[in-house]
């Protein structure tokens, strides 16, 4: 019984900040599968992968 609810809170715990961590991505442009910010290009964010963010924030 011990090793059961032992596997439930370790998987539990996984779910969870799992979850935490898509919901902190959301806040920055370029996130997720774009790879992350590259440069600045007029006041605009430009991903890793070469597109232009939808992010209404500015870049200098």
């Amino acid at each position: 019984m011990k090793k059961k609810l032992s596997a439930f809170f370790v998987m539990a715990s996984v779910a969870f900040f799992g979850l935490m961590a898509n919901a902190d991505a959301r806040n920055y442009p370029c996130s997720g599968k774009k790879g992350g910010v590259s440069h600045c290009q007029n006041g605009k964010f430009v991903c890793k992968d070469g597109t232009i963010s939808a992010s209404k924030q500015i870049c200098r």
